[in-house]
C-alpha cells in the first residue's frame, strides 16, 4: 500500500487512495461533493458500484493528491466489495446521527476493512450534524463512539468539519 509519486513542476506529489464507507444514504457522496467541488445538492442519488474523484492538499508541505473513492453504501441486500478496498492507504467511516441502524452498518464495515486493509488510519464522521435535533442515537451509544472512533461531527449541507475531516486523514496518513 505504498505511495505512488507524481513529478510536477519539480515537486514531487504523493497518490493516496481514500475509501468512504458507510451505510447506504448516510452522506458519503455528499461529502464528497462538498469537499471536492464546494458544494451541496439535497437530491439523493444511490452510488453504484464506485465512483472516484481526485482533490490535491499539501500537508506539512508535502503536496498530496487525494483520489477519493465513493463506494455504493451497504445494506442488507449489498455488502463491501473488498476488491474495491485494495491499495487504499486509508478510509472515512461515515454515520448517520438521524439513522442508529447505520452505525451498526459502520461498526461492521470497520470490522471488514481492517481486515482486508490491515493497520491503516481511518476517521470517523457523524454526520447530519445540520440535523442534529433529530438525531437518534442513544446516549450511550454517543458516548461509545466518542471514546473508541472520536468522530468529527460533520455536515455536507453546511460544510461543518468537511475540510478538518479529510485534512485529518492525510496527515494521519503521512
Amino acid at each position: 500500500m505504498g505511495a505512488r509519486f507524481e513529478y510536477l513542476s519539480g515537486t514531487r506529489m504523493i497518490q493516496k487512495k481514500i475509501c468512504l464507507l458507510g451505510a447506504f444514504s448516510v452522506g458519503k457522496t455528499s461529502l464528497i461533493k462538498r469537499y471536492v467541488n464546494s458544494m451541496f445538492d439535497d437530491k439523493y442519488l444511490t452510488t453504484v458500484g464506485v465512483k472516484v474523484d481526485k482533490r490535491e492538499m499539501t500537508v506539512n508541505d508535502q503536496d498530496v493528491k487525494l483520489m477519493i473513492w465513493d463506494l455504493a453504501g451497504e445494506d442488507d441486500y449489498s455488502s463491501l466489495q473488498k476488491s474495491y478496498l485494495r491499495g487504499a492507504s486509508g478510509f472515512i467511516l461515515v454515520i448517520d446521527g438521524t439513522r442508529p441502524g447505520s452505525l451498526d452498518t459502520a461498526m461492521q464495515i470497520a470490522k471488514t476493512a481492517k481486515d482486508t486493509l490491515g493497520d491503516v488510519p481511518f476517521v470517523t464522521a457523524l454526520n447530519k450534524a445540520d440535523l442534529e435535533e433529530q438525531w437518534r442515537l442513544t446516549e450511550s451509544s454517543l458516548v461509545e463512539l466518542n471514546e473508541n472512533y472520536n468522530p468529527l461531527r460533520t455536515s455536507a449541507k453546511t460544510g461543518q468539519n468537511v475540510e478538518l475531516l479529510f485534512q485529518n486523514l492525510a496527515t494521519q496518513m503521512l
